[in-house]
């Protein structure tokens, strides 16, 4: 049994009990059904098909199959370790959500000293457990399952504060999660993985293959998540247009992203042929770049070209950013997570900038005050009344100006950016702690460590040279 197995047999089902006792004391002492799952608020008066579950429960189904399936499917696309990129996604997954309900609940969905529980709830717990996978995304391989476990522990409550934060005191538009989910995401896991720095691993590791077969499923991963993306991108938005156009656009920029992805892929690999990590990866880009103006008019062209845009900056930054980021900056992104999430999170970020600059009620009409609900009159100024009468249930406002709202939408990208790095830098520095079982760099990229693998699973390594290791998912 090698040492980092053995250290695990007891240190892993310590912690991992140890945790299930903590949630589940939480659990029954502060969460409760919410109105809609609690049978005590259910009169005769009351009609099934108005319960939130219906509304709601499918965008949850469609993310669970995005983080289960395909960023577990994506994640298993090294050779020898897909066992731990698709178990480990599962372990970390579970446990995310399963902390992110609570610490989320506490800042979002706390009333009377309890968490109110329901499907809204377990949405929101899921975006935070994406930001968990993605950050993960950048020590692939090179971490225990205990090391992401911790990581999970640390990074759920960093976001949630940074979530009620911004969302509370900045009060910023960020339908699709560019500024909190990817960016967020990108640059905590960057911090960690640039405390982790393993030199050895610039110089090539024999492990750090693909395969065929480890390939295909990584493609799967992509399709799952190219297919319900949409569904990501417009579960939180208003019902309604709002949700309309998040879904249309979504879908648009997926769709440009892919065909350029493919014609950028020929056009820079050698003697013109495709690269499935570009495929794997670049196709995805559209999903991001949209995200922050997603639910906003900024026209379907306009989405389309996000999407091209966000895929070539996404393929530049595979083929020549993520190599200097490892030989200059001791920042090993082993899934190219700043080339899908930072980068096109930075260019979502600015084109949600630019739609709040130039939004005007010539195009929204007066549910611009909808969409951009902090712009709308504050209590008490009579263009709330007026707008009222064209839109019942509007609320009132802060009064904001375009100029305003840019400039709370710049100071959330820049603090969302700071609290990232710096709770990844420290949560680095956690996880260097010997007891956490890190893998030495021998055994990185190797289910052998971990797992009961099949006897032919290790046939004799060749390097796959059409595969350069920057070139990995995220």
């Amino acid at each position: 049994m090698k040492p980092g197995a053995s250290s695990l047999r007891v240190r892993l089902p310590v912690f991992v009990f140890a945790v299930e006792v903590v949630i589940l004391g939480l659990f029954a002492t502060f969460v409760a059904y919410d109105d809609h799952g609690d049978a005590r608020f259910q009169t005769n008066e009351t009609k099934a098909m108005d319960n939130a579950v219906y509304k709601d429960y499918p965008f949850f189904a469609d993310i669970q199959v995005m983080i289960f399936l395909g960023f577990g499917c994506l994640l298993a696309f090294f050779r020898l370790y897909g066992f731990g990129g698709m178990v480990f996604n599962f372990l970390v997954a579970t446990f995310s959500i399963q902390w992110a309900i609570l610490v989320q609940g506490y800042f979002q969905f706390s009333h009377d000293g309890k968490i109110q529980l329901g499907v809204i709830n377990l949405i929101n717990a899921e975006f935070a457990c994406a930001v968990v996978l993605i950050s993960f995304g950048a020590v692939l391989g090179k971490t225990s399952p205990l090391q992401l476990l911790v990581m999970a522990l640390l990074e759920v409550p960093v976001f949630a504060v940074t979530e009620w934060a911004v969302l509370k005191y900045l009060k910023i538009n960020d339908a699709g999660g560019s500024i909190l989910i990817h960016l967020f995401a990108c640059y905590f896991g960057l911090a960690v993985t640039f405390v982790l720095y393993r030199p050895r691993l610039n110089e090539g590791h024999a492990k750090e293959t693909t395969s065929y077969q480890s390939d295909i499923l990584c493609m799967m991963g992509t399709l799952f998540l190219w297919v319900f993306w949409p569904s990501f991108n417009s579960a939180l938005t208003l019902k309604g247009d709002d949700q309309h156009r998040a879904i249309l656009h979504t879908f648009i920029g997926l769709c440009a992203s892919t065909l350029t992805a493919f014609a950028l892929s020929a056009l820079l690999n050698k003697n013109g042929k495709l690269s499935m990590a570009d495929i794997q990866n670049v196709t995805l880009a559209g999903g991001v770049t949209v995200g922050a103006s997603v639910d906003m008019m900024i026209s379907p062209a306009a989405a389309y070209a996000l999407g091209m845009v966000g895929c070539i900056a996404c393929m530049l930054g595979y083929k020549y950013l993520s190599p200097v980021l490892a030989q200059r900056f001791r920042i090993q992104d082993q899934c190219g997570i700043h080339n899908l999430h930072g980068l096109t999170g930075l260019i979502s970020s600015a084109a949600g900038i630019y739609a709040i600059m130039v939004a005007k009620e010539e195009v929204y009409g007066p549910s611009m005050y909808d969409t951009f609900r902090h712009r709308a009159p504050k209590e008490g100024d009579p263009k709330l009344l007026e707008l009222q009468a064209l839109i019942p249930g509007l609320q009132p406002g802060l009064g904001r100006s375009a100029r305003e709202q840019a400039l709370f939408q710049v100071a959330a990208i820049f603090s969302t950016i700071a609290a990232a790095a710096i709770g990844g830098v420290l949560t680095g520095i956690v996880l260097k702690i010997p007891y956490l079982s890190s893998p030495s760099d021998d055994l990185c990229f190797d289910d052998k460590l971990y797992f009961v693998v099949p006897q032919d699973s290790y046939s004799p390594l060749k390097q796959n040279k059409d595969t350069h290791k920057e070139e990995t998912v995220a």
